[in-house]
This record gives C-alpha cells, sequence and structure tokens, in this order.
C-alpha cells in the first residue's frame, strides 16, 4: 500500500471538494492520480514550468524523477537518478533545455522548467516518480501569434481595409470591429501555411460613409486565448475630392519614407564598407607584426650562433710558429 505522503499533485492545489472526494475514492490510503483538464499554454520562445510535486515537501533530491512524452523515442524528456541528470537517455530534442530547480527538490517541487519552448514541443507529459508509483499528466499548448497590418485602397464605393497577420499558430480566426465595437461583415478570409507550420491569415472589408471612421482587425486563437488587433482611424471626408487628397497626401509620405529609408541605407552601405576595410588594413597589420617577429627570432638565433662559434674559437690554441718549422724538420 503506498502512503499518502507519496501522493504527486499539480498546482494550484485542490479545493477542499476535490480533496474529500479523493479521500473518499482513496481505497483507504492507496494513492491516486490527480491532474488538471487545464492545459498549460506557452508561445514559442517562452520558457516555462510544467508543475509537478510531491505532497508532502520531503527532500527529493536522491530520488528518481522521469519526465516523459509517449510519442517520442526515446521519450524521455528529463531523466534524474541518484542525484545526477541521465542526458545520453534524454531525446535529443530536449537537450539543454529541460531542468529542475536543486532548490525546489529539496522541498520536494519536481517541477520541470522547459526553456525556448518550439511548436515541436506541444503535447502530453508525464512526470513519475517510481518509488510512489502514481504519474501525472500534464498537457501542454504551444503557441504563436504576430500583430495584424492594415493597408488602405479606394474603391469606387468607398475604402477597402486589407487585414494581413503572420507567424501565428494554431490557425486563428480573424474580425472586423467599427468604432463601437460591432461586428462587419467581410468576406472569407484567406490562410495560408508555411513552411515552418506557422499561419498566414488575411480578410478584407469594405466600408463607406455609414460606418464610423474607426476600424479594428481583430486576429484571435480561442484555444490558446491569444488576440492581437489593430486599429486605424479615417479621416472625415466631405466629398471624393478631399478623400483622393487624403489618399494623395498618404502617397506622397509614403515615396518621402522610401526615399529617406534608400539614404539611410546607402548610408549603411557606406558604413560597412569601411568598416570592411579598417578589418583589412587592421588583419594586414596583424601579418606584418607576426613577420616582424618572426625576422627579429631569426635574427637573434643568428647572432647566437656567431657568439657561440667566436667562443669556441678562442678555445682552439695556437701554435709557435717555430715550433712548426722544428716539426718539419724532424719529418
Amino acid at each position: 500500500m503506498i502512503p499518502m505522503k507519496d501522493r504527486l499533485l499539480l498546482k494550484p492545489r485542490l479545493s477542499v471538494f476535490s480533496a474529500l472526494v479523493l479521500l473518499m475514492h482513496s481505497g483507504g490510503g492507496q494513492s491516486q492520480v490527480i491532474s488538471t483538464s487545464q492545459p498549460i499554454v506557452a508561445k514559442v520562445g517562452d520558457d516555462i514550468t510544467l508543475p509537478c510535486h510531491l505532497e508532502t515537501a520531503v527532500d527529493a533530491t536522491d530520488l528518481t524523477v522521469e519526465w516523459a512524452r509517449l510519442d517520442l523515442e526515446p521519450r524521455f524528456v528529463y531523466l534524474r537518478r541518484d542525484g545526477m541528470e541521465l542526458q545520453l537517455e534524454e531525446h535529443p530534442l530536449y537537450m539543454g533545455r529541460t531542468s529542475l530547480s536543486t532548490n525546489k527538490l529539496k522541498c520536494g517541487d519536481i517541477s520541470l522548467k522547459l526553456s525556448k519552448v518550439k511548436l515541436s514541443d506541444a503535447g502530453t507529459y508525464k512526470c513519475l516518480v517510481p518509488k510512489s508509483g502514481t504519474e501525472h499528466v500534464v498537457e501542454l499548448t504551444v503557441g504563436s501569434v504576430s500583430s495584424p497590418e492594415i493597408k488602405i485602397s479606394k474603391v469606387s464605393n468607398g475604402v477597402v481595409l486589407q487585414c494581413e497577420s503572420k507567424g501565428w499558430y494554431p490557425e486563428p480566426e480573424v474580425l472586423w470591429l467599427d468604432g463601437e465595437g460591432n461586428l462587419l461583415s467581410a468576406g472569407p478570409s484567406e490562410t495560408v501555411r508555411g513552411p515552418d507550420d506557422l499561419y498566414t491569415v488575411s480578410s478584407r472589408v469594405t466600408v463607406d460613409k455609414r460606418h464610423s471612421n474607426s476600424f479594428t482587425c481583430r486576429v484571435q486563437q480561442k484555444d490558446t486565448n491569444q488576440t492581437r488587433e489593430t486599429t486605424i482611424h479615417l479621416p472625415e471626408t466631405t466629398n471624393g475630392s478631399t478623400e483622393r487628397q487624403h489618399l494623395m497626401e498618404g502617397d506622397k509620405m509614403f515615396q518621402l519614407d522610401m526615399k529617406e529609408e534608400k539614404h539611410e541605407l546607402k548610408n549603411e552601405c557606406d558604413l560597412k564598407h569601411v568598416q570592411q576595410m579598417i578589418e583589412i588594413f587592421m588583419n594586414q597589420k596583424k601579418d606584418l607584426e607576426n613577420q616582424r617577429e618572426k625576422l627579429n627570432s631569426l635574427l637573434h638565433e643568428d647572432r647566437t650562433q656567431i657568439e657561440e662559434n667566436n667562443k669556441k674559437l678562442k678555445k682552439i690554441p695556437k701554435l709557435d710558429p717555430d715550433k712548426k718549422m722544428e716539426k718539419r724538420v724532424r719529418q
């Protein structure tokens, strides 16, 4: 029979009513698996924590702790035994991105920290302490969001607003609202899924003078509870010529922005060229300094060799000329 103190619980803690239900079904102290039905939602790139802890705040430093996904092979996203993490047995997708807090382990908290969340991290995770024989299931939902952009174009019966938003997951929906928050009737939105599995959505709506001058494009994803919106304010117009004037002024401002952008780009290119030349000169300077060091080293070796030869010559004894002649006569 497994003691009640070794049960694993997911944060947040159960209500009093849920705890009573647990005791009624525990069968005299047998451990039950308790988990939350609400998935954990994370955005791509976030650092998150998957909660799991022992009910009693006992030291779990030396316990075996397993975090796994059964749809992977190998299934472990984190494995700890005898106080050591066994990275070689973990799935390569999670290498270096999962960890447990050493300080929290001493209090029975075995929650898993997952860094730099990816779309592929979405799934069902199991937290297991084999000593207790119980496990927890944690559902992770991963999403990606971005703010929408609105473009304006003129048509004969009003103004067309084009809204586009890139980099969403899962697939979102697009809504148009007027200044009072009322939904506008728009055509079906277009959705494109890219090679990175992220969605690009777009929608357009035609508005006229009967509508307000403020319009909002809202992109939302209900599963991840994520919403992004952009509001545009159109100038009030009394006639078609004034409306055209605003559009022409907008075109002039756009052209001016383009000229300034090109000018900045040219300056950036010049600066980059100068930086490249400086880098080349610095490399050449380093090469010359290395060559000078090599020449100085060779010169030093030559001088040393000459000094040694001179010393050897001095040690050779000199023969007297008279003794040389006497030696020749004897021969």
